[in-house]
């Protein structure tokens, strides 16, 4: 008998209820708000949004990179904002048309947590603008 015909042994892959019970007891409430619920942070709150640091942003749920302190840089908004991902494959975009708006999500590519929203008002030369909440990453300095 194979263990996929073993009823009683489980799959190595996580149930989505298992992950979401083991990130309830990992995350912050706000953590878990943010990433699996969908809320945004207030500005000018979260832990990265002042932060210069030479290093690297993590997704908080998975450890995927996302992003790098390179491309960080000051918008105004109040949420870490970036012109670039770590990666291409870093981030999944989902169109977006809560609170009566048309914006993009980004997520992170490997676990569907969510990590904020893109836009086309960044400086060059991508001109695009990562805005991310602090609560969605997890900062792991290069020095």
């Amino acid at each position: 008998m194979t263990q996929s015909d073993n009823p009683t042994q489980s799959n190595s892959t996580p149930s989505l209820q298992d992950r979401d019970a083991e990130e309830r007891r990992r995350l912050t409430d706000l953590q878990y708000a943010v990433t699996r619920r969908k809320y945004t942070e207030p500005p000018f709150t979260g832990l990265y949004w002042n932060h210069w640091q030479a290093g690297r942003y993590n997704c908080i749920c998975c450890g995927t990179p996302l992003f790098s302190s390179e491309t960080k840089f000051d918008a105004g908004c109040g949420w870490p904002s970036y012109s670039s991902a770590i990666s291409p494959e870093a981030l999944r975009e989902v169109r977006d048309t809560s609170h009566s708006m048309i914006r993009t999500e980004i997520v992170c590519a490997r676990c569907e947590a969510h990590i904020g929203h893109v836009f086309d008002d960044g400086p060059a030369p991508t001109g695009l603008r990562y805005c991310v909440n602090s609560a969605s990453v997890d900062f792991k300095s290069s020095t």
